[in-house]
């Protein structure tokens, strides 16, 4: 509910959650706890897939491709990504958010490194198109899902060094991702 909109009425995510309120209420004192703990959430499981990525000593494009299909189906970063700026974050969350980064960061390098993914393309970029891919969701037995794999493997595709043509404009950088976890 909140990746789709995350200033969602508490009441509208315990009935989506097919729970009471009050039950909602006990787990989580307040909305933005709620919602901190659901950016802790989709950090944690961002940063294990990363994790695993990294740990892959195989083929450099490969682990980085299953990585990204990974956090498409969990949805861990764009859920992050998408709560920022909503709520005040802790110390904890930053250094779990300082973590995530940083793992991005060298798998993005390592991939690169490799020869195969664009050299014009930045880790943020990355977090923007995965976040796109996200909101992608149709009615339907998988559909979303299965629309959501099609179109990170068209944006692979384009990743996919050595790339056509150069790309317009700068890349997204760190600080543009950044700015968005200052309460809005």
């Amino acid at each position: 509910m909140f990746l789709a909109d995350p200033s969602a009425p508490i009441a509208d995510v315990a009935k989506e959650a097919g729970v009471g309120i009050s039950a909602l209420y006990r787990r989580y004192p307040s909305k933005e706890e709620l919602v901190r703990e659901l950016a802790r959430d989709g950090l944690t499981r961002y940063i294990e897939d990363l994790r695993i990525a990294l740990a892959d000593d195989g083929d450099a494009w490969h682990a980085y491709e299953e990585c990204l299909h990974r956090v498409v189906d969990g949805q861990s970063q764009a859920l992050a990504q998408r709560v920022a700026g909503t709520f005040t974050p802790t110390e904890s969350l930053g250094r779990l958010a300082g973590e995530a980064s940083e793992l991005a960061i060298a798998l993005h390098r390592r991939t690169q490194e490799a020869g195969a993914l664009r050299e014009d393309v930045s880790p943020a970029d990355i977090v923007l198109i995965l976040e796109m891919i996200s909101f992608v969701d149709l009615p339907g037995p998988d559909r979303g899902r299965a629309l959501r794999h099609r179109y990170l493997a068209l944006a692979l595709q384009a990743l996919r060094a050595p790339g056509s043509e150069p790309l317009p404009g700068a890349p997204a950088a760190a600080a543009d991702l950044t700015a968005r976890w200052r309460t809005r």
